[in-house]
């Protein structure tokens, strides 16, 4: 899907997609989604193994993901499990393809017109 498709769909466009980069622009955060990624649903406990990052700094980090649309916690006993939501990953690679379409097609602007005699 396009970005312009998405903006259609959800009503929004890079002003929707703007918090999800803003919230992935932090390394702690980036860090939780690429773990996420990788092995899956995670509760707190395993996002902190290894790490000196607290459970409660943890929390506020996957909360910020959950405000945008990018994680969402389940709760299973007294454990919450977070996951990533996909769909609005997806959006957020898409948006950047779109801005890389943009300069690939700027650069090759620039290019013709510095090789024209």
């Amino acid at each position: 899907m396009s970005p312009r498709t998405a903006r259609k769909r959800r009503g929004g466009g890079l002003a929707e997609a703007a918090p999800v980069f803003a919230a992935l622009g932090d390394e702690t955060r980036l860090d939780l989604v690429a773990r996420l990624c990788s092995a899956g649903p995670l509760s707190i406990a395993r996002l902190t193994e290894g790490t000196q990052v607290t459970r409660q700094a943890v929390t506020k980090h996957l909360n910020v993901l959950a405000e945008v649309g990018l994680a969402h916690g389940t709760r299973v006993g007294r454990d919450r499990v977070w996951e990533i939501d996909a769909e609005r990953l997806d959006d957020a690679r898409q948006w950047l393809a779109h801005i890389e379409g943009q300069w690939d097609r700027a650069l090759n602007r620039l290019k013709a017109s510095l090789e024209r005699p």
